[in-house]
Formats: C-alpha cells, sequence, structure tokens
C-alpha cells in the first residue's frame, strides 16, 4: 500500500480538489512543487517512446533511402516530430472539443483566473513539458552536429517558455488553442520534408505547408487580439492577487499596457510572416534557376545534336567515280600477277 501511494505520485497529477458545479462535486487540479516528480516520471516515458519509434521506423527507412549524414539527422528530426504533433494535435483537439473551448470561445477568458483545471487539460501540459525537457538530453543521445545544437535549443526553449508560462500564469485554456494551431503547421512541415527526403521532385506537401501556416498565423493573431484586446480587460476581478491565481489581469485595465502587449505581439507575428516570405522567396527563386538550367542544358543538348558534321570519305563523288582532292581520280592498286 505505501508502495501504491509512491508510485500514484509518479504516474497521476496531483493535487485534487472538490469544487461545487451545477451537477455536484467536480474533481479537478491546480499546480504545485509535486508536478516536477510526474514531470520527471514521464520524461523517462518519453525517452522510451523516442527510441522505439527510431528503431522500429526511422531507422528501417533511413537504410532504404541511403541518405547522407546531413539529410539522415533531418529525417530522424521530422520523424520524430511527426509522431509527435499528430499524437499533439489529436490529444489536444480532442481535449478543446470535449472542454467545450470551440464552440463558446468567451471560456477562454471568462472566470479568470482558471486555478482549477479538468484532469485531461492538467495530464496534457505535464505530458507537454516532459516531452520538451526530455529533447535535451536527446540532443546527445542522437547526436546532434554542433551546427544544429543552438537551432534546437532555440526552439526547446520557445516551447518550454510557452507552455510553463500558460501553466503557471493560468491561461491553459488559451494556450490549448495556440498550441494546436502551432502543431498543426509544425506538422505539415514536417510531413513536406519527409516526403521531400524520400523524393526530392515531390514538393507539393510544401505548398500545403504555406497555406496552412498563413491561416494559423492570422488565427492566432486574432486570438491574442480578442483575448487580451477584449476580453481579460472585462474580467469581473481586476485586483492583483497571487493566492487565487490572478497576476496581471489588472494590468490589461490599463489601456497603454494593454496595446503595448499587443504592438509587441504583432511585431513578434509580423518577424514571422517575414521569414517565412523569404523562406518561400528563396525557395521559389532556386525552383525557377533549377528549371531555366533544365531548360537551357536541353536546348543545348539538342543544338549540339544538329550540328553535328556528317562523316565523308576523303574526296568527292562524280559519275559514281571517287574523285581525289585535285580533282582527279585516285590511282588505282596494281595486283600482283602470281
Amino acid at each position: 500500500q505505501v508502495t501504491a501511494k509512491t508510485a500514484f505520485l509518479f504516474i497521476l497529477p496531483q493535487y485534487n480538489v472538490s469544487v461545487p458545479s451545477a451537477d455536484g462535486e467536480l474533481v479537478q487540479y491546480h499546480y504545485g512543487l509535486k508536478d516536477l516528480i510526474t514531470i520527471l516520471f514521464y520524461i523517462f516515458i518519453a525517452i522510451i517512446l523516442h527510441a522505439v519509434v527510431q528503431e522500429y521506423a526511422l531507422d528501417k527507412i533511413n537504410r532504404r533511402l541511403h541518405l547522407s549524414k546531413v539529410k539522415h539527422s533531418k529525417f530522424n528530426e521530422s520523424g520524430q516530430l511527426v509522431a509527435f504533433h499528430l499524437t499533439s494535435v489529436i490529444w489536444c483537439l480532442y481535449v478543446v472539443v470535449t472542454e467545450g473551448y470551440i464552440s463558446n470561445p468567451r471560456s477562454l477568458w471568462e472566470n479568470y483566473p482558471h486555478v482549477y483545471l479538468p484532469y485531461q487539460v492538467k495530464f496534457f501540459y505535464l505530458c507537454q513539458l516532459a516531452y520538451w525537457l526530455h529533447a535535451l538530453p536527446e540532443l546527445y543521445f542522437q547526436k546532434v552536429r554542433k551546427e544544429e545544437i543552438p537551432r534546437q535549443l532555440r526552439c526547446i526553449a520557445l516551447y518550454l517558455l510557452h507552455i510553463a508560462g500558460a501553466y503557471l500564469l493560468n491561461l491553459t485554456r488559451l494556450g490549448l488553442i495556440l498550441l494546436l494551431l502551432q502543431y498543426l503547421a509544425e506538422f505539415f512541415f514536417h510531413m513536406a520534408r519527409l516526403v521531400y527526403f524520400t523524393d526530392e521532385n515531390n514538393e507539393k506537401l510544401f505548398n500545403v505547408w504555406a497555406v496552412v501556416f498563413v491561416v494559423t498565423r492570422l488565427f492566432t493573431l486574432t486570438l491574442y487580439i480578442l483575448v487580451i484586446g477584449f476580453g481579460l480587460p472585462h474580467v469581473e476581478s481586476q485586483a492583483l492577487d497571487p493566492e487565487r491565481g490572478n497576476f496581471f489581469s489588472f494590468l490589461f485595465n490599463n489601456i497603454l499596457f494593454r496595446m503595448s502587449v499587443l504592438l509587441l505581439v504583432c511585431l513578434f507575428q509580423a518577424s514571422v510572416m517575414w521569414r517565412f516570405i523569404h523562406f518561400q522567396l528563396r525557395r521559389w527563386r532556386e525552383y525557377w534557376n533549377e528549371q531555366s538550367s533544365r531548360k537551357r542544358a536541353t536546348a543545348a543538348a539538342g543544338t549540339k545534336q544538329q550540328t553535328k558534321p556528317l562523316k565523308r570519305d576523303s574526296g568527292y563523288h562524280e559519275n559514281g567515280v571517287v574523285k581525289a582532292e585535285n580533282g582527279t581520280s585516285p590511282r588505282t592498286k596494281k595486283l600482283k600477277s602470281p
């Protein structure tokens, strides 16, 4: 029995409370230091699942494709992220639909702060934090090249910052919708990279990713404006109350602070879109340069084939007789008499 209590500390979310509701008492959760123990346990689970996907799926495909070292590393990265993003998109979509966050957008800011979480929401956040923390030791296990480490560390840090920020500041509902949009775009990008590595002439999924990326950026910006610009300023409790989890809703009552936050959000989204447009322009320029070089090579090969000189005998023919260059008939060879 003692062992069972210790096991529950690692496996199940902690800090459950009974909250009164219209249908009776409802069991919900809040966060605390014991969450670190649960996250640690699921870090090891994520490492095991990472190894299973690598050994039983990605390594077998890599042996057939015979990729270079650079492409091999990128293929493994995209393969792992495709599996993670697909799982997260399905799970996150299920959570936001069953909790009613999509059907009722006002629930994203109503009754803020959202201190008490349903079981599936808290468990989702714990698993997300565990996955991105497990990515740190995986940089060593996967023997990632030194040139790629800063980029991956930056990506991991941004995800941890956003997920932990939404979890600790009680903005879990908004964080779920934003994660759903982000993971959907990332899934199509890494799926397009996998298809490209198997067939370099197939870039159709990159076009699909471009459309999904633009749409998700627009939805993300709209959500920020809706929640920060119109939702949180109308929350009933505007006083700073860290004990109740109300950290900064009172700040959004100040129009100057609210406009500053929205300006920073717009600038960040604009920088993301600028990098995306620059990437697309570079990709299209490389594509058209490749197509024009192929056309020039084909035209040069056709011209060379047309201008190829015909092989002729020395001299020329006249009345069926071969004449020499000076017009005289070639000397006939004398036959020796036996």
